[in-house]
């Protein structure tokens, strides 16, 4: 499934009296600061949001810094993606920051597969983003069976997990993490998130009966 080009900017919508706030960006656009992904839940009537501001163009020195980030990212996806959890990472066609491969091997049980984004952004971070596919589909917060239900059961696993999860502007949602690059280049701690990406399945088994109703495995 082709991912779609979106703008950024921020959503909320009111569920059974709560505001679900989006902070959102591009799925093969720059992928934002960890916070801009996660599931906030605040009583109606609470701060405003607006849209975000165009982007600074870069220096040219920051422009050189995030190239060479890129180079960093590929070589370890090369070397680490197989080796870690049988997947093979390509270069974005739409976004050349960003990096992308399915997982679907045993033992996932729940999805069908899991779309890894891996991205360099302008703000010298790295973002993963982990699409579930379930039913031939991504699983869309604003179709599910329990909408509310699931966003702040999203919001729990956040506060309890390693991975965050959350939703984008169309509705899709993802585990996340996101890495600054202030202190280098965290190759150790890359490895370990794509170690920890078969283990979201079981937390999306938890989901299903807000999903769809059915019972995860």
């Amino acid at each position: 499934m082709a991912r779609r080009q979106q703008a950024e900017g921020v959503q909320a919508i009111a569920l059974d009296g709560v505001r679900l706030v989006r902070i959102y960006s591009r799925k093969y656009e720059n992928i934002p600061d960890a916070a801009a992904h996660r599931i906030v839940l605040i009583a109606a009537g609470g701060a405003s949001f607006g849209q975000s501001p165009s982007p600074t163009p870069l220096s040219a020195k920051a422009q050189a810094q995030r190239d060479a980030m890129r180079e960093r990212l590929r070589t370890l996806l090369d070397a680490q993606g197989q080796k870690q959890i049988g997947v093979t990472f390509t270069q974005s066609t739409k976004q050349p920051y960003n990096f992308i491969g399915t997982y679907k091997n045993v033992p996932i049980r729940n999805a069908q597969s899991y779309e890894v984004v891996i991205g360099v952004t302008p703000d010298n971070t790295i973002g993963f983003r982990i699409y579930p596919h379930y039913n031939d589909h991504y699983v869309n917060i604003d179709k599910a069976r329990n909408s509310l239900g699931l966003a702040k059961q999203m919001a729990n696993l956040s506060y309890k997990n390693f991975l965050y999860w959350g939703a984008d502007d169309t509705g899709d949602i993802m585990a996340g993490y996101t890495f600054t690059l202030e202190s280098g280049f965290p190759e150790e701690s890359m490895i370990i998130v794509l170690r920890s990406i078969p283990l979201l399945d079981q937390y999306l088994g938890q989901m299903r009966p807000n999903i769809d109703g059915s019972s995860g495995q």
